[in-house]
């Protein structure tokens, strides 16, 4: 593996939380079995890499173990926070395959780097019934445990997810479900992670993304996701914008993330803020 991979975890502030990332700030010239290759080899969720651009706009890509994804939210706050290490905070446009995506770093409070992405806009769709029900016996879940305020939906903001919440935190604890059989699902519709998420008050949810088209079982806290779940609460008037959603993931890992997810009344791109740091 190159020297140039670096190791961050996103959306926390110690090594030892939130979701590792590998970065390569220079993959110019790269091949994509190259860059699937380095992925595999470092076994995350995702590895970003910036292929080319310079100063405030930088083209990048994302690889999962397995396969080339079109977007990933705790990668690109890990790229964003090694940039600013490099060459200092401030903004830049990431060239998604997906469409840009501008992030912001800054020094917070705590002499911490953080960052801001923003989205591309979102949409969120209806999902067919017997979608759901091959969903759910995947994950061994009835219907009877779901939230019927948080009724299933397929959102986007850079990569689709489908949305399903727990009726109790207990639900979503006990996670345990068919990984052949819902990736099949997942690559047949096209589904980046599937966001199961419990709302333990208005503002704030606990979370898990089962991943198993990248070829992870579960992914420890989810940019991606967390903007489109940002996108899905103002769709179905769960929430009034202007709004700070937090999201928590990872605790069942014992990999505890935070992601900050800010919901706009006058745009509609979803911000989602977290720390990252290196391994």
């Amino acid at each position: 593996m190159t020297d140039d991979v670096l190791r961050y975890a996103a959306f926390t502030d110690r090594p030892t939380g939130g979701n590792p990332a590998g970065v390569v700030l220079d993959a110019a010239g790269m091949s994509d079995d190259e860059m699937l290759a380095i992925a595999a080899e470092l076994g995350y969720s995702e590895t970003a890499f910036l292929t080319g651009g310079d100063g405030p706009r930088r083209e990048i890509r994302y690889f999962s173990p397995l396969a080339e994804v079109p977007f990933c939210g705790h990668a690109t706050v890990a790229t964003a926070v090694a940039l600013a290490e490099r060459d200092g905070p401030g903004e830049v446009v990431f060239e998604t395959r997906n469409g840009p995506v501008p992030v912001n770093s800054r020094l917070d409070d705590q002499g911490r780097i953080t960052a801001t992405l923003t989205s591309v806009a979102p949409r969120v769709d209806e999902l067919a019934g017997a979608d759901l029900d091959e969903a759910l016996a995947a994950l061994g879940w009835a219907r009877e445990e779901l939230d019927p305020d948080l009724p299933p939906r397929v959102a986007f903001a850079g990569a689709a997810h489908l949305v399903i919440a727990a009726a109790t935190r207990e639900r979503l604890a006990d996670l345990d479900y068919d990984f052949d059989r819902l990736g099949a699902l997942m690559a047949t519709r096209d589904w980046t992670t599937v966001q199961l998420v419990w709302r333990e008050e208005p503002g704030r949810f606990h979370s898990r993304n089962p991943f198993p088209p990248g070829g992870v079982v579960e992914d420890p806290a989810t940019g991606a996701a967390a903007a489109a779940f940002g996108a899905y609460l103002r769709e179905l008037g769960l929430i009034e914008p202007p709004a700070t959603v937090t999201i928590l993931q990872g605790e069942d890992l014992g990999r505890p993330g935070r992601l900050l997810v800010d919901i706009h009344a006058n745009r509609p791109e979803i911000d989602v803020t977290g720390a990252a740091v290196p391994i």
